[in-house]
C-alpha cells in the first residue's frame, strides 16, 4: 500500500515536468513556428508537390538518420490550406536501383499507367551510389512509384527504371504534367546543362522529343535541377514558363532559382525573352509548383537553404524549412513578361493585427518582438534602411536605393559556421520606383517582396537573441504610408499528433 502511495505522488511530482517538455515541441532554437520543417533530421529539396481530395500533400528529400545530407528517401506532410501540417510516414525508400532522388507526383485520373483511375503516382530519380563509388558517372534513371491510398503507401513499378540514363553524369528531376493540347504526359528533366522533355502516354513509355538550352544564356551557373514547366495566363494570352534552379554561381552566390518565359507546343519549348530571377536572396532553391492544385493555381515551395552552407547550419534536432508557399501570377510591365509571387490568401487567417500607422515619419522606432511579424507599407522613397536588431547589437539590414535592394546579415547573429554565410552584403536590381514593402519575419528567415511580389529576396540568419527592435531610416527628411505589424500565429500544436 505504502509503495503505491509512493507511485502517486511521483507520478503528482513528475507530471509537470513530462508536460513543461511536451510544451516543447517545435521549440529548439531557430525552430520556425509558421514555415514547414521536418520533426526531426535533414530535409532539401520539395518534390512531388501534388493537390488530391482537399489535401495538398508535400514531399522532399529527407535523410531520416542523421541532420547533414545522406542516402535519399522522400518524406511526406499534408495540410488543408498549406499552412499546418500533418507529418506522415516515410513515402519512399532507398533500394537496390539507388537513392530516391527529386521528382514530381501527379493525379492520373484516367488510369493510363494502369494502377488505379486517381492513383498518386510518383516520378523520380534514382542514383545509384553503389556504381557512383566505383568511378561511373552516368548512374541516375527515372523510376516510378503509386499510391492508391493518398500517398501513405507506395508501390514501386516492378519494371523500373523507366527511363535509363543516356550517358550523362546530371539526369535527374523529373517534373511531369498532363498535356490535354496534345493528350499526353509530358516530362521536363534536367540533363546536364540542358533540360530534356520528353512524351508518354501511360508514364511508362518515354519519347525524347527536344532540348532546351538558349541561345546567348548565362555561363557557367553550375548544374542544372529541378525544373518545372507551367503555363499561366494574363489577359487573352497563354505563356508558358519554364522554371531552372541552379546549384551555383547564382546572382549573390550559391544555389537559386530563375524562369524563362515562352511557348511549348507539347515538344519543344522557346523563349520569347531573357531569364529573368524568381528570388534574389541566396535561400531560395529547388523551387517547384503543386500539380492538381484549385483553380489551376500555381503554387510554389522553395527550399529555404543553400548548398554552400546548409549542411553547417547552427540547428541540432533538424535542418532546413521551406519557404511560405506563394502563388505564382503573369504579369506584363510594357517590356517584358515576368512573375509576381504573392502569399496564399488564406495566410491572413495567421495573422493578427498589432499595430498600423497612417503616416509615419522617418526616422521611426518600434520596440517588439519580432520573431513572428509580418510588416507591410507603402512607400515613395529611394533611400531607404530598415533596421532590425537586438540588445546584443546584432543588426539584419536592409537598404534601398535608387537601382537596388540590399540585404546585410554580416553582424545578423551566428555566422562563423561558414565562410560563404555572411562573407558579403547581398543585392537585388530594381527596375522600378518601390512603392510597398511586404517583410514576413520567422524565428530565423526573412521573406521580402516588393511591388506585390514583383521582386522578392529571401535570407535566413541566425540571431542569439530575437530581434526587438526596428528602425526605419531616410536619409532625407522623409514619411513613409500606412505601415501595419501583424504578428503571425503559431501554427505547430503544442503537442506531437500522436501523444
Amino acid at each position: 500500500m505504502k509503495f503505491k502511495i509512493i507511485i502517486f505522488y511521483l507520478l503528482i511530482l513528475f507530471k509537470p515536468l513530462v508536460a513543461q517538455e511536451d510544451q516543447q515541441y517545435y521549440q529548439e532554437p531557430y525552430r520556425p513556428q509558421f514555415h514547414f520543417t521536418p520533426e526531426t533530421n535533414w530535409m532539401n529539396d520539395p518534390n512531388g508537390l501534388v493537390f488530391y481530395n482537399g489535401k495538398y500533400h508535400l514531399f522532399y528529400q529527407h535523410y531520416p538518420n542523421d541532420i547533414v545530407w545522406g542516402p535519399m528517401h522522400w518524406g511526406h506532410a499534408s495540410s488543408t490550406d498549406l499552412l499546418h501540417w500533418e507529418h506522415h510516414p516515410i513515402a519512399l525508400f532507398p533500394d537496390s536501383l539507388g537513392n530516391i532522388f527529386s521528382g514530381s507526383a501527379v493525379i492520373d485520373k484516367n488510369n493510363s499507367a494502369g494502377f488505379g483511375k486517381n492513383a498518386m503516382v510518383a516520378i523520380f530519380t534514382y542514383h545509384n551510389d553503389s556504381l557512383w563509388v566505383k568511378g561511373f558517372r552516368n548512374t541516375e534513371s527515372q523510376g516510378i512509384a503509386y499510391s492508391l491510398d493518398e500517398g501513405i503507401t507506395w508501390t514501386k513499378y516492378k519494371n523500373n527504371p523507366v527511363l535509363n540514363n543516356s550517358g550523362e553524369q546530371d539526369f535527374r528531376d523529373p517534373k511531369v504534367f498532363w498535356n490535354e493540347e496534345i493528350n499526353l504526359w509530358n516530362m521536363v528533366l534536367a540533363v546536364g546543362d540542358r533540360i530534356k522533355i520528353f512524351s508518354s502516354p501511360n508514364l511508362k513509355i518515354w519519347k525524347f522529343e527536344s532540348d532546351f538550352k538558349p541561345q546567348n544564356d548565362i555561363k557557367d551557373l553550375g548544374v542544372w535541377e529541378c525544373p518545372d514547366l507551367i503555363k499561366l495566363k494574363i489577359d487573352d494570352k497563354e505563356k508558358w514558363i519554364m522554371i531552372i534552379n541552379h546549384g551555383n554561381k547564382t546572382p549573390n552566390g550559391g544555389s537559386g532559382t530563375r524562369y524563362f518565359v515562352g511557348n511549348f507546343d507539347g515538344k519543344v519549348f522557346k523563349n520569347d525573352q531573357p531569364s529573368l530571377w524568381l528570388d534574389y536572396g541566396t535561400d531560395f532553391y529547388a523551387g517547384v509548383t503543386f500539380s492538381n492544385a484549385p483553380e489551376n493555381k500555381k503554387i510554389l515551395i522553395s527550399w529555404m537553404s543553400n548548398w554552400q552552407y546548409a549542411n553547417s547550419t547552427p540547428q541540432k534536432v533538424w535542418r532546413s524549412a521551406m519557404t511560405l508557399p506563394r502563388e505564382l501570377k503573369l504579369n506584363y510591365d510594357g517590356n517584358q513578361y515576368y512573375l509576381s509571387q504573392a502569399k496564399i490568401e488564406n495566410f491572413n487567417s495567421i495573422t493578427e493585427s498589432v499595430n498600423k500607422f497612417n503616416l509615419v515619419n522617418l526616422p521611426f522606432e518600434f520596440q517588439n518582438d519580432f520573431s513572428q511579424k509580418e510588416i507591410k507599407f507603402d512607400n515613395k522613397n529611394t533611400e531607404l534602411t530598415i533596421e532590425l536588431s537586438n540588445s546584443k547589437r546584432e543588426k539584419f539590414l536592409i537598404e534601398l536605393n535608387d537601382t537596388s535592394l540590399i540585404t546585410d546579415r554580416r553582424i545578423s547573429g551566428k555566422i562563423n559556421f561558414n565562410e560563404n554565410f555572411a562573407n558579403t552584403y547581398q543585392s537585388m536590381p530594381l527596375y522600378d520606383s518601390i512603392y510597398n514593402f511586404q517583410i514576413i519575419l520567422d524565428r530565423a528567415s526573412i521573406e521580402i517582396l516588393l511591388n506585390d511580389g514583383k521582386y522578392s529576396m529571401t535570407n535566413i540568419f541566425f540571431p542569439n537573441e530575437k530581434y526587438s527592435m526596428m528602425k526605419i531610416i531616410s536619409k532625407c527628411d522623409s514619411k513613409i504610408g500606412i505601415l501595419e505589424i501583424n504578428k503571425i500565429k503559431r501554427v505547430w500544436p503544442n503537442l506531437k499528433m500522436d501523444e
